[in-house]
């Protein structure tokens, strides 16, 4: 198999899928992560097994009679392997763009190779069977160096698809045990990292969840009961709500902080609040309480969002403001984007290090949330983060201990700046030491109220 242009498809199709793999699977979508991602990584463990075995038989080998057809086979198999992972994504996760343009360009760069190779093996296999040794200079040593990733990248994703039977999966029941009676609970953002979270305890808890979604796709991941809303307009006046929590907007750490992406993020929220006011204004019988997101360390957002939120009191809505910390977890929030630089080893401080880092568990956050709706005494800016902040340095110390991993790579503040932009200046190397004393002096009772207790708890 001497073929040039057969080689440089080959070479493609390498580039194409590490690059699918380190930026897609790793970096953005963070797979290894994701525990609704399981049977998706043991496929991707399956084909990258066949990719190595495939890389190193026509590196290095020609193949005929019996041997041909095996190769054949695992052709074969490769397809059907690649079909079932389409569905497989289609069912568990919305692709972004990127990785759907790219899944269409290696599907069909892997047609072209196909229609290349085929006849050759074809050929082949009508040979005696036979292996004879074959050196195609810096293919063969391309392909030797792809079959070690791709059989490195099969290891890695099977190795994570079996974590995930010992990560801690914490139950939702008791997270909305302080809210009294069955309440009719309005959502905004209900299928977000937190939103989620908040609408499996309501419903769990026996509440009644008006959930309010930007994608109606992406509301399958929703536990049912719940009333699906795509729209404020959609609930008509005589509705019965007795509580609104409103989280819905821009994710904050999606992307560099452009001057775009902060109008973004600004706007996404401002608009979003102005919604449900217009609606509590409405309202024929006006909601009790108002739980409106809002965030430290991002001052020109939080007080925007404030004012807008604050508008509820004109209706005789009591308004809380949720002023978020670093919200830690596996399947959303900073953490996420942290796990895979440690787990490989290359985690570290950010900056000097000895930045403050307000953080809060995320069913600590949940807790609270349902703790601000069920007490009427509790109105105005509250702080949602654990009692016992860290510096930075701190942070990544305990992340890495908790993954067996060392905490040396420190990240320097300019680079941050660099990708991160103003993100980076505000809640990476800014920070804040925020205490929550409302919260507490309220009764509230945080289960992780260290940052060792967060990670035991769900890493």
């Amino acid at each position: 198999m001497t073929s040039t242009f057969l080689w440089t498809l080959i070479a493609i199709q390498i580039a194409m899928g590490a690059f699918d793999t380190f930026y897609h699977h790793e970096l953005t979508e963070r797979l290894a992560w994701r525990r609704s991602q399981r049977h998706e990584l043991q496929l991707h463990s399956v084909r990258n097994t066949l990719y190595a075995l495939l890389f190193l038989t026509l590196g290095w080998l020609e193949v005929r009679g019996f041997w041909a057809m095996i190769v054949i086979a695992v052709l074969v198999v490769e397809v059907v392997v690649t079909l079932m992972d389409f569905v497989e994504e289609d069912l568990s996760r919305k692709l972004p763009a990127s990785e759907r343009i790219n899944h269409t360009l290696l599907a069909l760069n892997y047609g072209a190779i196909l229609v290349l190779l085929l006849p050759v093996l074809i050929e082949w296999a009508g040979q005696p069977a036979a292996i004879e040794p074959a050196f195609h200079g810096f293919w063969s040593i391309l392909a030797t160096i792809a079959a070690i990733g791709a059989g490195l990248g099969g290891l890695r994703d099977l190795a994570a698809a079996k974590r995930f039977a010992r990560l801690n999966i914490a139950a939702v029941s008791g997270l909305a045990g302080e809210l009294p009676g069955r309440q009719t609970i309005l959502v905004t953002g209900a299928t977000g990292f937190i939103g989620s979270r908040l609408v499996a305890g309501l419903t769990d808890a026996g509440h009644q969840v008006i959930a309010l979604v930007r994608n109606p796709a992406k509301a399958d991941s929703l536990r049912p009961p719940i009333t699906l809303l795509t729209s404020l307009d959609q609930l008509p006046a005589d509705a019965k709500i007795d509580a609104i929590v409103n989280l819905a907007g821009e994710p904050i750490g999606n992307g560099l902080w452009t001057e775009a992406k902060r109008r973004e993020i600004v706007d996404s929220r401002i608009v979003m609040t102005d919604d449900v006011i217009r609606l509590i204004a409405r309202l024929e019988r006006r909601p009790a309480v108002l739980v409106s997101g809002s965030a430290i360390g991002c001052h020109e957002l939080c007080d925007a969002w404030e004012r807008a939120a604050s508008r509820a009191t004109e209706h005789g809505v009591r308004v809380v403001y949720l002023r978020i910390g670093l919200v830690v977890g596996t399947e959303g929030g900073l953490l996420t984007r942290m796990l895979t630089p440690f787990e490989f080893g290359l985690g570290g401080p950010m900056g000097s290090g000895q930045q403050w880092m307000s953080w809060i568990e995320r069913d600590d956050l949940v807790r609270l949330i349902v703790h601000a709706l069920a007490k009427p005494d509790i109105s105005g800016p509250i702080n949602a983060t654990a009692p016992i902040p860290v510096r930075n340095m701190k942070f990544s110390e305990e992340l890495g201990r908790r993954l067996h991993r060392p905490a040396v790579f420190r990240i320097p503040a300019a680079l941050l700046h660099h990708v991160a932009g103003d993100f980076a200046d505000e809640l990476l190397l800014g920070g804040q030491r925020v205490i929550p004393n409302k919260a507490l002096s309220t009764g509230f009772v945080f289960r992780h109220e260290t940052l060792r207790s967060a990670f035991e708890a769900i890493l």
